[in-house]
């Protein structure tokens, strides 16, 4: 288990991480500078990563956010006001919430969002981001990288292959973080578990850095796991609505029992209210479930017989 210090830990000959409740990658150009890739969650993360850059010697030339979740990208506000001249790189959509972080929470409450969904879980600073015109190998900051469309845990992600190092971002999760959050964050849940399969056939990955998690070398054990656990939360998802008809948050009431899930704040409602639906949509691609609305209330139940 890798210490959360402000150390980098090496994967490859010039590539690194920080090692974190969500992970900063590291990739030197060779010349003194690194890309950063991922500057985590606030002000705090990003002091250790300058620290950590500082103590190899290493400035940074840009970042790129692999997506627009705030524990992803609260960092580059601290980083910037340090290097005002840092390019930062994100998916398009991405990159719109990272230059208006309100977006997130607004999506997620659906309408302007209450104090209580305006915290750095859910609201990072704001931050210039451009976004990344193409897929496949491009040089950012004077680093060759190669993105990977892993759409699904956000409505855009990109996952970053080093040579035999990938950066899987959120498109896969450690054992323990599975554990920790059984109703896994998803957009889309059918893509989430495609982007998951389609890493599982990546050639040539000797190791694999999920964003949270621990390095393995068993790429297709994680993808596995994972992958069994985006499909458990679709299956405890159609036991809630076999169970009677409801809306998404009397559905969510149901699933967080048979999940096991105590939510205790605003944020975490409307996080896992987001994770149902996310799987309803996808049941009711393949018709294991309908809609209809009834008593001024939208209802999700089994198809009539």
């Amino acid at each position: 288990m890798t210490s959360q210090t402000s150390t980098l830990v090496p994967l490859a000959p010039g590539v690194h991480f920080l090692s974190a409740a969500v992970h900063s990658v590291v990739v030197e150009d060779g010349r003194g500078g690194a890309l950063l890739i991922d500057t985590g969650l606030d002000d705090s993360h990003a002091r250790k990563l300058l620290r950590a850059l500082e103590g190899v010697k290493l400035t940074p030339t840009a970042i790129l956010n692999t997506h627009s979740h705030a524990d992803h990208h609260g960092g580059n506000a601290f980083l910037l006001k340090r290097f005002p001249e840092l390019e930062v790189y994100a998916p398009p959509l991405e990159a719109a919430i990272i230059n208006h972080p309100i977006l997130e929470p607004l999506s997620l409450f659906g309408a302007w969002p209450p104090r209580d969904l305006q915290t750095k879980f859910l609201l990072a600073p704001p931050s210039r981001a451009r976004p990344l015109p193409e897929l496949g190998r491009v040089s950012l900051g004077g680093v060759e990288v190669e993105l990977l469309d892993v759409a699904g845990h956000a409505a855009q992600m990109y996952a970053v292959q080093l040579g035999d190092v990938l950066y899987a971002a959120d498109a896969l999760f450690g054992p323990d973080a599975l554990a920790k959050h059984p109703l896994t964050f998803c957009a889309d849940s059918r893509s989430q578990k495609a982007a998951a399969a389609s890493l599982g056939a990546l050639t040539g990955v000797r190791v694999v850095l999920p964003g949270h998690g621990e390095p393995s070398e068993d790429l297709a054990g994680l993808v596995a796991a994972n992958l069994a656990a985006y499909t458990h939360t679709t299956q405890a998802v159609l036991e809630a609505v076999q169970a009677g008809a409801g809306t998404v948050d009397e559905l969510l009431a149901r699933v967080c029992v048979l999940l096991g899930v105590q939510m205790t704040n605003a944020g975490a409602v409307v996080l896992n209210r987001a994770v149902v639906s996310a799987h309803l949509t996808e049941l009711l691609g393949t018709g294991a479930v309908e809609v209809r609305v009834a008593d001024n209330r939208l209802i999700f139940t089994a198809p009539r017989a």
